[in-house]
């Protein structure tokens, strides 16, 4: 990400500082989660009430991040997409699920791409459905905050990659 050791230092200053706040955050969810479970005998992320409060999300203050994250995504995607097609390596999706040999490269450069975006997303859901919904579920922030970043980022990675191939470089 960085060659300078000064910034390198900052950058993973910074993903521990946001990794303590989502776990942190998830943890304090919790209690919620569990009171959730017990009253009505079911977690929150898959009740019907989960698929209720969706609109919530699109609508209410949050709703700007649902545009940010993958907004992001895709312009990292598309960073990958292209370095990909330079490096003659196959779309990213086909890759990770049918070249094995490509499938751990693909995957930790991934996750260092997209891991400050990803832990944000999470954090960021959870501290929304707090806003929005008045407590914090756990589940729901690991499954939608992800959704959010891995999504656009795959597709995007995948669909510049196949343009860039079939357009001389």
């Amino acid at each position: 990400m960085a060659s300078d050791p000064k910034t390198a230092t900052r950058w993973r200053r910074l993903r521990l500082v946001i990794v303590g706040l989502t776990i942190a955050v998830l943890l304090l969810s919790v209690p919620a989660s569990l009171q959730y479970a017990r009253e009505r005998g079911g977690f929150y992320l898959f009740s019907p009430q989960f698929l209720e409060d969706i609109p919530k999300r699109l609508t209410g203050p949050g709703r700007f991040r649902l545009v940010m994250q993958p907004l992001l995504a895709v312009i990292l995607g598309i960073r990958g997409g292209l370095a990909d097609a330079r490096a003659g390596r196959p779309p990213y999706l086909y890759g990770v699920l049918f070249h094995r040999e490509l499938r751990r490269e693909l995957m930790r450069e991934t996750l260092a791409t997209v891991a400050i975006l990803l832990l944000m997303g999470i954090l960021l859901d959870s501290l929304f459905q707090w806003l929005i919904l008045g407590s914090s579920f756990p589940g729901a922030a690991l499954v939608v905050g992800p959704v959010l970043i891995v999504t656009p980022y795959t597709l995007a990675r995948g669909l510049t990659n196949r343009l860039c191939r079939k357009t001389p470089l």
